[in-house]
């Protein structure tokens, strides 16, 4: 029997409401008959219909959708023994780029001028009552700051920190509520809005107010009537507003101050104003991963120290915030609540590395029994400590707060230590996308920075569904792509200026994320249309980083050679200490990410049937490919300066000739080999070490390196205890203790125990260890190919493709090698066993071994 499994309108299979007039359309099948094969496959919407024998990256090209309409798509799909299946869905359209009928309004009685702090949060009222039957009643809004939504006292929906962090010069996301099931009689709709990221502190250096002088509420009441009438009550200056919130403080660095006894109905409200926002962003219905709750811990331990502190250790670093409950409290009392990564030697909160960021919960009860959980606010931690009240008359709990990103991807093997990396690494990713892809969730900090999910994005790709929350986030890493092609090392900007404020200015394998993310996403999903929108962008960046490239003469010219003070090079690399011997190995990152980049414009190029550009890029990056060869080694595979990274990248992105490969590649082991097997790359070359070890034969020095316990390596990280990915490998030392320390000179040091891009390694567990990788986009292709190495005896890995779930599962018993994987329906595979004797396999499941 044939039928469908998954049917996803803009990549997901939830009903939702969307400004996107060519929505895409993929869809994935099972059969019970293994010969099954799709023979054509239609969809229906608005009159338009398609055949298609494609499940993937279908577009709709009918008639212009109307806006505040819901249309049926219906899938029929048949295949070659004459079976048939049907499904449908339901596809909603907001304003569709009309404008509002409310007004942005705020208080013009609050004046906000203080520095490296957010705004008093505001509260906004309408009350609303109805004459007549109501069919439904939607709410339409969106915020300059983050806001929740209240009905009758209620929060309405299951988002956190909407509308959401967008490029606000450009884009503006706003919610739709359906709160008709909800109404009462008489209702009351409170917003409660914070500064968020457009008014509130934001970057380490906690500038306010980037995009707005104060908050901001716009919204649309549209109510339907039973007759047929349609009646929109938008915000204007009869709506009320106050800043006597419960909620006296919010702010993401700082956290959240609530005062329980300050009751919503004895608030003192006055009339809102018309408020003309600085900035004249499109207003788009909300098209990313909504940022939701998801995992709750209970408390591991809880111990008392010094005057009745109370800690808490949850077991997990993770982003989120705490949830509690008080049994009996007075009038009054205050209950502080501090949150970190880890602990100090005494057993108190290290504090230390979350710099400016206090990271502080402040709840003033009422009496009697209540319960409380921040809405406007995150932290990033393990641990808190409790001051204020007894422990018996309190419980806690954490929740995990992170974008509504499917998990997707398994992988397992005999190796322990391994599998916990493969936790700290999701973990870590959780942590890191809240709403963008952030460097770290607990200090003063937590942004865009590029650099990091340019080398992630292929592992995000295999445990994640990535599709929206990184369709989201391109979008505004085009609109703040600079005229000149450079790409900001944080996306969106929002008060960090570097190099944004530099004419021209691009930054190597940061920028690079304008090529990769998209690259990475296309061989995940088979989603070519974010290839076509990407595609200018991409071409300005490698312009760009063509024009910093060219001063010179002959190979010069070919050779990224800008003060190292313009790039980050090798940075974080743990063989050298000093952030300027990072950035002075620049040269041979950027060359490299040169060639990389304008390889990848090649191959996209060709994708889009831009033959022209094709030849040309493919051209130039064989002229940067030669020059790093001739500059920087002696022409037999050995560079005249000896570093990891430096052999890493030209051996991953075949810069050596056939003949030379093998001697580099040698020459790595070396490298590796005399540093006891631990890692001396930064970040350009540490997600790639592995590979360029194993692909090159050095599949032992790989494997040696990926088992390796000692510092630095991914698996000391896991030994001394971590539950996530650290920013740097000497974290803890060899007792899980904390020995970075306040050097003295009021600069505290740079770490985060929650920083997923060396966790990149994780491409090479689920693509070399058990051996899945795409061939052709969204798995259309792949192959399965394991390298069995080390102590290793078993692995297997999974992840969702378009087409369905890919599995790979091997067992070494002595000599004999068992493989067992699954196919998708309409996939097919290549399975490799480590002999190279080679199968192609279709839908279903199979075994082999030898």
């Amino acid at each position: 029997m044939l039928s469908i499994k998954d049917f996803r309108i803009n990549h997901t299979s939830s009903c939702c409401l969307s400004d996107n007039c060519r929505p895409v359309f993929c869809f994935a099948l099972s059969s019970s008959e293994p010969d099954s094969v799709l023979a054509k496959a239609t969809i229906n919407m608005n009159g338009w219909s398609v055949e298609t024998d494609s499940q993937v990256d279908i577009l709709y090209r009918g008639k212009p959708l109307k806006p505040f309409t819901k249309y049926t798509v219906t899938l029929t799909v048949v295949d070659s023994l004459g079976e048939t299946a049907t499904t449908s869905s339901v596809y909603e359209t907001g304003y569709l780029g009309s404008d509002f009928s409310g007004k942005w309004i705020s208080d013009s009685s609050y004046v906000f001028r203080e520095a490296k702090i957010s705004p008093k949060p505001m509260i906004f009222r309408k009350h609303l009552s109805f004459t007549k039957p109501v069919k439904s009643v939607k709410v339409y809004s969106t915020a300059m700051g983050i806001y929740d939504f209240l009905l009758n006292g209620e929060k309405v929906g299951k988002n956190y920190f909407a509308p959401g962090f967008t490029s606000y010069a450009h884009q503006l996301m706003y919610q739709c509520y359906d709160i008709t099931s909800m109404l009462q009689e008489n209702n009351e709709l409170c917003f409660e809005l914070a500064g968020g990221w457009a008014v509130g502190s934001f970057v380490f250096t906690r500038a306010n107010r980037i995009s707005a002088d104060r908050q901001a509420l716009l919204a649309d009441i549209r109510i339907e009537y039973e007759d047929g009438e349609t009646e929109v009550i938008g915000t204007d200056d009869t709506w009320e507003v106050s800043t006597d919130s419960p909620i006296l403080m919010a702010d993401f660095y700082d956290g959240e101050t609530y005062d329980a006894r300050i009751a919503l109905e004895n608030i003192s409200f006055h009339n809102a104003s018309n408020e003309r926002i600085r900035q004249n962003p499109v207003l788009i219905a909300d098209y990313g991963a909504p940022v939701i709750a998801h995992e709750v811990f209970e408390p591991k331990t809880i111990t008392t120290i010094g005057d009745g502190k109370t800690i808490i250790d949850f077991g997990q670093n993770f982003a989120g915030v705490v949830s509690f409950k008080v049994k009996n409290a007075n009038e009054g009392q205050e209950i502080v609540i501090k949150h970190a990564e880890i602990l100090k030697e005494d057993g108190d909160l290290n504090t230390l590395f979350l710099r400016s960021a206090k990271a502080t919960i402040t709840y003033i009860c009422k009496e009697g029994e209540q319960e409380f959980s921040p809405t406007l606010t995150y932290m990033g931690f393990r641990y808190i400590s409790i001051e204020g009240i007894n422990p018996a008359d309190i419980e806690v709990k954490a929740i995990a707060i992170y974008s509504d990103i499917e998990e997707i991807g398994s992988f397992e093997c005999s190796n322990p230590l391994i599998n916990r990396l493969q936790e700290n690494i999701k973990w870590s990713s959780k942590s890191n996308f809240v709403d963008i892809p952030t460097d770290c969730p607990q200090r003063d900090e937590r942004m865009g920075w590029t650099g990091d999910i340019a080398v992630f994005a292929k592992t995000a790709y295999f445990n994640f569904d990535m599709s929206r929350f990184i369709d989201k986030w391109l979008l505004d890493l085009r609109s703040e792509q600079l005229k000149t092609g450079g790409i900001p090392n944080t996306v969106p900007v929002q008060g960090y200026g570097f190099p944004a404020t530099m004419p021209k200015m691009a930054i190597d394998f940061w920028g690079d994320a304008a090529l990769m993310v998209p690259y990475a996403d296309y061989m995940a999903t088979g989603n070519k249309s974010l290839l076509e929108k990407s595609y200018e962008s991409m071409k300005k960046y490698v312009n760009a980083c063509k024009f910093w490239a060219s001063f010179g003469f002959g190979q010069s010219r070919y050779i990224w050679h800008t003060p190292s003070i313009f790039h980050f090079g090798d940075w974080i690399a743990p063989d050298v200490p000093k952030m300027s011997q990072w950035q002075g190995r620049s040269k041979w990152t950027a060359t490299a990410s040169l060639k990389n980049t304008s390889s990848i414009l090649s191959e996209v190029a060709e994708i889009l049937g831009k033959d022209e550009d094709k030849s040309f890029y493919r051209g130039y990056s064989n002229k940067v490919k030669d020059a790093y060869i001739n500059k920087f080694t002696n022409g037999e595979g050995k560079l005249k300066e000896e570093f990891q990274t430096g052999y890493v990248l030209p051996l991953h992105f075949r810069m050596f000739s056939s003949k030379n490969q093998a001697k580099a590649a040698q020459n790595l082991a070396e490298l590796v080999k005399k540093n006891d097997y631990c890692i001396g790359t930064g970040f350009p070359g540490t997600p790639f070490i592995l590979f360029a070890l194993a692909d090159n034969g050095q599949k032992d020095t790989a494997f040696a390196m990926l088992e390796n316990t000692k510092c630095p390596s991914w698996l000391y990280e896991v030994r001394t205890g971590g539950t996530t990915v650290w920013e740097r490998w000497n974290g803890l030392d060899e007792n899980g203790k904390c020995t970075i320390n306040d050097d003295g000179t009021g600069s505290v040091p740079m770490i985060s125990y929650n920083h997923y891009a060396s966790g990149a390694v994780g491409d090479f567990l689920y693509s070399r260890v058990a051996g899945i990788e795409p061939i052709e986009p969204g798995y259309k292709r792949f192959k399965i190919q394991p390298i069995v190495g080390g102590t290793l005896t078993y692995a297997k890995a999974s992840t969702r493709s378009p087409y369905g779930t890919i599995s790979s599962s091997w067992k070494l018993d002595g000599v004999k090698f068992t493989l067992e994987v699954e196919v998708p329906y309409g996939s097919t595979a290549e399975v490799i066993m480590p002999s190279g004797h080679k199968n192609v396999v279709t839908f279903g499941k199979h075994r082999f071994s030898e």
